[in-house]
């Protein structure tokens, strides 16, 4: 980094310039909106990309028209349904294992901002990016939104290095990043924005508002110039809505939370029976494809992310058995692609799934002796809404999806009363998002992209103190005394002839009027140690269980190599401090 004294020359200048470029944008709230208005762009282009490049595969291996949808189109060749997708399946198999055989597993956005303060690696979400896409591409029934957020919060956090921003700043980035590709994705700036809020950051504050707004802003508008069509709909015409329709569309909300439920639990059943099988990892993908090959022939709704079903189940009428054999083939589909390793999500899955519950809970109110009617379109559209609540979470993100789908605020009541039943029962017997629960399947403990990554990182080995009071536990109480005369030490640590842990001395026991000979018999917590990876959260209750004020650290509980020693009193500022930072962070302070 240049400095004030950086001789003049030809390239004098670049250094400077990186500098005041960096510095702009980490303090300046201009620049930084800036900067997130560009990651917008890029997200837009991500859309564009992927998009165009599923279509390109579906054209090529199903031989549809160009722009139709793969998932609306009812001539495909018998062939093709069972070859695209089993074919396409052991071809991305192959590539996945070939390359993931000596690679971690990506990090997504949300457990980048939970765990990792942003960071993603820009290579893994390039891979992700292509292997969402190929999947969809291929037939398998995932969306690509799980992509489109994938690549745009790595390349997000990329540039929040170079900037070298802040943590807080960093987790915004991807949050920006991730809501503008919803946004262009589902055209729908203001769903783009709740979606960073509610799932990508894990909170709304209002110095996080212009920033994210900005990145959605951007992002949809880059679609628009360059893209119009790419998930261009007819806006959707509702009537009928009463007060009257609210008491069943809160129950609609209900049937779709334990839906969702059901749902995500079958993803999970499917994929530990593909685990206990003694298939080769590289061959699910093939025998999955397959499965969604033959489901595929009764209805092409099954396969892909199902954009063109989407639109068309919100208004073309279909009888119930038909309706529930494809709401059901579509959930069969869903969780045999992602229990047999292709890579998506279930975002817009779940939209289809919420149409197809929505048509058939409208359906049952209209057979009923009651005589109730009720605008199927409509129980589409809340139904759409509340199941995406169940499964992917953000209940006002969802709720703003049907109002821009709609342009109809006259919905709100409905969608959110539907939005608000459906995560209450999903919270309540079930406690996840799709995304959380496949994180607590591989034991992180993660409810939410709420950073908590700060308290794995904040551990004994960081607070701890270097310079230990120590004597050895066989050194008499004399030779103690003199080495350690009244008031010069609060903590005393005894350690073996080999330095091992010994216990603890309280100082003013070498004090006592009958003291002992050797400084072994005043030993207190002999087996209560530290180690230096040790959370500060678990640290603390320790303090509270051992009613101690210090606590010894070690190397590890085997050889007890005393490496360290942390007070309470320390550790208790530390984590105060700590708690105070990460507030003023999430209220823009």
């Amino acid at each position: 980094m240049a400095s004030s004294d950086t001789p003049a020359g030809p390239d004098a200048g670049a250094p400077d310039s990186a500098h005041s470029l960096r510095a702009l944008v980490r303090a300046s709230e201009v620049g930084f909106v800036l900067l997130a208005s560009l990651i917008g762009v890029f997200a837009g282009f991500c859309v564009l990309a992927m998009g165009w490049a599923t279509q390109a595969l579906h054209e090529l291996i199903f031989r549809i028209d160009p722009g139709q949808h793969l998932s609306a189109t009812s001539d495909i060749a018998p062939a093709l349904v069972l070859a695209g997708p089993a074919l396409g399946g052991l071809v991305f198999g192959l590539a996945s294992w070939l390359v993931f055989r000596k690679r971690e597993q990506p990090v997504d956005p949300i457990e980048a901002n939970a765990l990792h303060g942003g960071r993603m690696s820009l290579t893994d979400s390039l891979i992700v990016a292509v292997q969402t896409t190929v999947s969809s591409g291929v037939g398998a029934s995932v969306g690509l939104e799980a992509g489109y957020t994938q690549a745009s919060s790595g390349l997000a956090s990329r540039i929040g290095l170079l900037f070298h921003v802040r943590r807080a700043d960093l987790r915004l980035l991807v949050g920006c990043a991730a809501g503008g590709a919803i946004g262009a994705a589902f055209d729908a700036p203001l769903t783009g924005a709740f979606y960073a809020f509610e799932l990508i950051l894990g909170s709304y504050s209002i110095a996080a508002f212009v920033p994210v707004m900005a990145a959605t802003f951007t992002a949809t508008v880059t679609r628009r110039l360059l893209d119009p069509s790419l998930t261009a709909a007819d806006t959707l015409t509702i009537t009928g809505l009463s007060a009257a329709d609210l008491p069943s569309l809160i129950l609609l909300g209900i049937a779709c939370g334990l839906a969702g439920i059901a749902v995500m639990r079958g993803a999970t059943l499917i994929e530990a029976g593909f685990r206990r099988s003694r298939v080769p990892v590289f061959l699910r993908p093939a025998i999955g494809g397959l499965g969604v090959g033959a489901l595929a022939l009764y209805s092409p709704a099954v396969f892909s992310a199902g954009h063109g079903a989407v639109h068309t189940f919100l208004s073309v009428e279909q009888t119930l058995p038909q309706i529930a054999l494809i709401l059901l083939g579509k959930a069969l589909a869903s969780s045999i692609s992602i229990g047999s390793g292709f890579r998506g999500g279930l975002f817009f899955a779940s939209l289809l799934l919420g149409v197809l519950a929505g048509r058939l809970f409208a359906g049952g109110l209209a057979i009923l002796p009651w005589e109730l009617t009720a605008d199927p379109t409509l129980y589409a559209l809340v139904g759409m809404s509340a199941l995406a609540v169940s499964i992917v979470g953000g209940p006002m993100t969802m709720t703003l999806l049907a109002l821009e789908m709609t342009g109809d605020l006259n919905l709100t009541l409905a969608v959110l009363g539907a939005a608000g039943a459906a995560s209450l029962v999903t919270r309540r017997l079930f406690g996840f998002s799709f995304a959380t629960w496949r994180f607590h399947l591989r034991g992180e403990n993660i409810r939410s992209a709420h950073d908590i990554g700060w308290l794995r990182e904040l551990t004994v080995g960081t607070l701890m103190r270097l310079e230990v009071p120590q004597v050895e536990a066989d050194l008499t109480v004399a030779e103690a005394r003199r080495k350690y005369p009244p008031g010069s030490t609060n903590y005393l640590v005894a350690v073996e002839a080999d330095g091992s842990y010994a216990g603890m001395v309280p100082p003013a026991l070498l004090y006592q009027e009958e003291p002992p000979e050797t400084v072994r018999a005043l030993l207190r917590d002999t087996e209560r140690m530290l180690l230096p990876g040790t959370p500060i959260r678990d640290a603390l209750g320790m303090f509270d269980e051992a009613e101690s004020e210090t606590i010894a650290v070690v190397a590890d509980r085997e050889s007890r190599r005393l490496v360290g020693i942390l007070s309470e009193a320390h550790a208790i500022r530390r984590y105060g401090e700590e708690v105070s930072r990460r507030n003023r962070e999430l209220t823009g302070e």
